[in-house]
């Protein structure tokens, strides 16, 4: 069916990215989080499918390296920001102006570098969902811990804190070689900068989420933002239902 076509563009600086859409209406871009893919993130558990229903074209990129975009080994493919010039080469490449804009974690997080760049037109509303203030100001604890999952990559066993994302990696056939690169991408977001984001923001994500800092830290630096608790934790919250509807009533009301 549709959820196994995509397309692919060449970004900034040639590399391919492929997204996948769905529906027709008001387009909104969503982001998925590190190690995942738009399929495992938004399609699988149902979140793409609501947004369908409500009236909205969902544009849905794989993050190079990651699911069926490219996924080079060359440093040179990984400058700071390449995630956000990818997702702004991806709106420019559909011609996007009036649009809502969003992601869970690492999407998340380049949906904020998206917006503090300001190179993209200004989306009407955006979704941070898994995304809590250090993953925003400060994202060298989280990248540290990647780094370690990455470079051990089979050697972690049940009960180990790599473990999770170990298992999640072999699930989506993740490349480590090209996913180290995407550490290098990171980019610090300072709060004087989080305060100038003058957008509706929804924050929204796992009750149990305890691996990006805090969710109604992220909020109070915001100028216009609301948190929704969901089931769940960092791994698990994309899975539930509740995300979805949480997403689909911000964006509708």
């Amino acid at each position: 069916g549709m959820t196994d076509t995509f397309k692919t563009f060449e970004s900034f600086d040639g590399q391919r990215i492929a997204w996948r859409e769905l529906g027709e209406g008001r387009p909104v871009v969503l982001i998925h989080g590190y190690f995942s893919d738009a399929q495992t993130n938004w399609i699988k558990y149902g979140t793409a499918e609501k947004l369908v229903a409500a009236g909205f074209r969902v544009i849905m990129p794989d993050l190079r390296a990651h699911g069926d975009s490219a996924r080079p080994h060359d440093l040179a493919a990984y400058p700071p920001d390449a995630l956000a010039q990818d997702a702004e080469a991806l709106i420019a490449h559909l011609g996007l102006t009036d649009y809502d804009l969003g992601g869970y974690s690492l999407g998340a997080r380049t949906t904020v570098r998206v917006l503090a760049r300001g190179i993209a037109p200004k989306p009407r509303r955006v979704v941070l969902s898994g995304l809590g203030d250090e993953g925003v100001t400060d994202t060298g604890r989280r990248a540290g811990f990647f780094r370690r999952v990455l470079n051990g990559f089979g050697s972690f066993v049940r009960g180990d804190k790599e473990f999770m994302s170990q298992a999640f990696l072999k699930t989506t056939g993740g490349d480590p070689q090209a996913l180290l690169g995407i550490l290098d991408t990171f980019v610090d977001t300072p709060p004087e900068a989080v305060a100038m984001l003058d957008v509706p923001v929804l924050i929204v994500a796992g009750v149990e989420d305890d691996e990006v800092g805090s969710f109604t830290g992220l909020a109070e630096m915001l100028p216009d933002a609301r948190f929704v608790e969901v089931p769940g934790n960092h791994m698990s919250a994309v899975t539930r239902p509740e995300l979805g509807d949480a997403i689909v009533t911000f964006l509708t009301a």
